[in-house]
């Protein structure tokens, strides 16, 4: 055991050995809250006699769950088959439900849609029922849906809810969607955690089951989980009272996608009893960073109170530049990372760029394509959407499911069998009056369905294809099934046109190949419905570090748990970041700051904080102050830049919360470049001005060259 936790701080090792009990860890950025996790299952384990078997041990991202388990192997010295249960709350989710969700009227062979797939079927319903895109998004319809469902709000209860024609449109539009979901036995990633929480709310015995069985709960990034997450946590929990908790409340940046901070603030409440442990030794970044890092967040009101602090004194100051415009911001990040590279042999993967919007990538782009700088963004096109993979994986997830209709679809838009969508919905119609799901209806349909004998042929041929797939799952090894798929469908033989388009396809499929080898030592169907799982479920940031040496492009929200020797934070201007949408409600300024401080602490060496005095974004060139955040960090610890091209202006980033400005509600006033406006709304140093020239914009009245008149 001393070989365990020789390697542990104080706190880790509390952390490690307090095993009984509700506990909430505190876990500053960097603080190694995943060396102290890992190191808790492994002293369960070997110390506390615990079995494997009893461990559950949850996470957000594939990534995370991976890095997990790998070290925890070491550390017990086992193969990945005898270890405890780790993964993502979906993947955990999706497990129990391949075993329980009969019970509430579903195949155990469900598929799981991705993004992409559910908005294709609210593009299709919002057809079905004849709703404008321009007046009914099928994007915001999937968002209130997620919502929803997060809140455990199911299609009916949303139904009674609704209070406006709007919200009733809505509600036709999920209780539609969950209607042709369980048609095609498939569900999407947010009902894999209600539908758990309601199978352990209506069905006690099973409950237990699972109580008995997750005798030890870890929950990582508890500040990230929504009221559906937090209830399935609760409900597995409240027998054995055996559970850890960690997280940090400083770094909740989802609210936008369901993620309630108060469920790491409110622990405490929710269990007196619980024991409180704080991580705040960083083993990231400088103290200067940390410093910087803490003069933003200290600004936040509802934040449990720590001083992170490393061994690293000093360090490199927070450089700041004031750029003319998003080209010179742009110019200044390839110009420094090239010199990096040059004086310092600085590697491409050492630096990030991060911004608030995708939008403000394009600018950055072309700049480190002028200079010869690889780059990758985080955030694009994921392996698994690019259309030839989701094309092949289609055959994958009909073969296993055979109601999944998005799948069927799918591919006789890309045959060339002959069947068009007008005898695909024929075929259709006849499996739904015979109750029967497509493959079984196509080898069984008649003439008494519409369709013609050459028609009926083509179905017959295409269900028997499908059909031998289904047997070859069974015997096969995943990638010898896959390779089958690709070449005997014909859709290998359509790429061979000689196009680069069609040779890069190509070239992604031999590579969805190594995907699939990696699961031939699973028997049978297991590796297909893992592969498909595991598939459906990947993230964003899974690959990172995987490719050829690039610097990394990506959105703040995106950078979490990462880190890189250099980062560049693009965009701190009032308006852009912090975000316009947080002027007016403190909740959400709290978490743009949480945000910044995210973005500054996944530094380990430097942090570069550009802004501009125009920035042409969105379809208009805005002159915004700079941002709050600047004037949050400590002036010492900032060291300013400027072109010398340019003027040297004294900018007061301090912001004057105080409000002793003597603007008001009424009040016209000249701006220098805007010209005249009126206000309209004033908060804090924050005034809404309308402007004749321009419209509706925000400005600083401490910075803003603006008087009365």
């Amino acid at each position: 055991m001393p070989d365990l936790l020789e390697k542990l701080n104080p706190s880790q090792k509390e952390a490690v050995e307090t095993t009984s009990g509700p506990v909430l860890i505190i876990a500053g950025a960097g603080s190694g809250k995943t060396r102290a996790l890992t190191c808790r299952v492994a002293y369960l384990i070997l110390e506390k006699n615990i079995q494997p078997e009893n461990i559950l041990a949850v996470t957000f991202t594939n990534k995370a769950a991976g890095e997990m388990k790998t070290r925890v192997a070491i550390l017990l010295r086992r193969t990945f088959n005898s270890l405890p249960h780790i993964g993502t709350f979906h993947s955990i989710c999706s497990r129990i439900l391949r075993r329980e969700i009969d019970k509430i009227g579903y195949l155990k062979n469900f598929s799981i849609v991705d993004q992409s797939d559910q908005l294709t079927l609210l593009k299709n319903i919002c057809r079905e029922l004849s709703l404008k895109p321009e007046q009914f998004r099928p994007q915001s319809a999937a968002e209130v849906i997620s919502k929803a469902k997060n809140k455990l709000i199911g299609a009916e209860d949303f139904a009674r809810q609704a209070i406006d024609p709007y919200e009733e449109t809505l509600a036709k539009v999920y209780t539609l969607y969950q209607k042709k979901l369980q048609t095609q036995s498939a569900l999407d990633f947010d009902d894999l955690i209600m539908f758990s929480v309601k199978i352990f709310q209506n069905f006690p015995l099973v409950l237990e089951k699972y109580q008995n069985l997750f005798q030890y709960i870890m929950i990582d990034e508890y500040q990230d989980t929504n009221y559906a997450q937090y209830l399935l946590v609760k409900l597995l929990a409240q027998k054995h009272r055996q559970f850890c908790v960690v997280g940090d409340d400083w770094q909740g940046i989802y609210s936008w996608r369901g993620a309630n901070i108060q469920n790491i603030l409110d622990f405490e409440k929710d269990y007196p009893e619980a024991k409180v442990i704080k991580l705040e030794q960083n083993y990231r970044s400088t103290q200067n960073i940390l410093d910087a890092a803490y003069g933003v967040i200290s600004k936040n009101i509802r934040r449990k109170d720590k001083k992170i602090w490393t061994a690293q004194k000093g360090g490199q100051l927070i450089s700041s530049y004031e750029a003319a415009d998003e080209k010179d911001e742009a110019d200044f990040i390839a110009l420094t990372i090239r010199k990096k590279i040059k004086q310092e042999g600085a590697g491409l993967n050492d630096f990030v760029v991060l911004y608030r919007t995708n939008a403000q990538s394009r600018m950055i782009e072309d700049s480190l394509l002028r200079f010869s700088l690889p780059y990758r963004i985080i955030g694009g096109v994921k392996f698994y959407q690019r259309k030839e993979i989701k094309d092949a994986v289609a055959y994958l997830r009909l073969i296993k499911n055979f109601s999944d209709e998005l799948s069927l679809k799918r591919i006789l838009d890309e045959s060339t069998k002959g069947i068009g969508e007008i005898t695909l919905k024929k075929w259709l119609r006849f499996s739904h009056l015979n109750n029967m799901d497509p493959v079984a209806a196509g080898k069984k349909i008649d003439e008494s369905s519409g369709l013609n004998p050459a028609k009926i042929s083509e179905i017959k041929k295409f269900c028997d294809f499908i059909n031998l797939g289904r047997i070859k799952s069974r015997e096969e090894k995943l990638s010898r099934l896959l390779e089958f798929v690709i070449t005997q469908s014909g859709y290998e033989k359509k790429l061979l046109d000689g196009t680069a388009e069609n040779l890069a396809r190509q070239e992604n499929l031999r590579e969805l190949l190594t995907v699939a080898q990696k699961y031939d030592s699973r028997a049978g169907a297991a590796g297909l419905e893992l592969f498909l799982e595991e598939v459906a479920l990947s993230s964003e940031t899974d690959d990172i570090g995987k490719d050829a040496e690039a610097i990394h492009l990506m959105t703040l929200h995106s950078a979490k748990g990462l880190e890189f020797r250099f980062v560049f934070i693009a965009g701190l201007e009032e308006g852009l970041f912090p975000h316009s949408r947080s002027f007016l409600n403190e909740s959400e300024m709290e978490e743009e700051r949480r945000l910044m401080y995210v973005g500054v602490t996944r530094a380990k060496e430097k942090v570069y904080l550009l802004f501009t005095r125009e920035r042409n974004i969105f379809g208009s060139v805005q002159a915004n102050p700079p941002s709050r955040f600047l004037g949050d960090i400590p002036e010492h610890l900032i060291d300013n830049h400027r072109r010398n091209r340019f003027p040297e202006i004294k900018i007061n980033y301090k912001e004057k919360k105080s409000a002793k400005h003597s603007f008001k509600d009424g009040d016209r006033i000249r701006h220098e470049k805007f010209g005249p406006g009126l206000i309209i709304a004033s908060a804090g140093d924050t005034l809404t001005v309308a402007f004749s020239q321009i419209g509706l914009k925000k400005i600083s009245a401490s910075i803003a060259p603006i008087k009365k008149i």
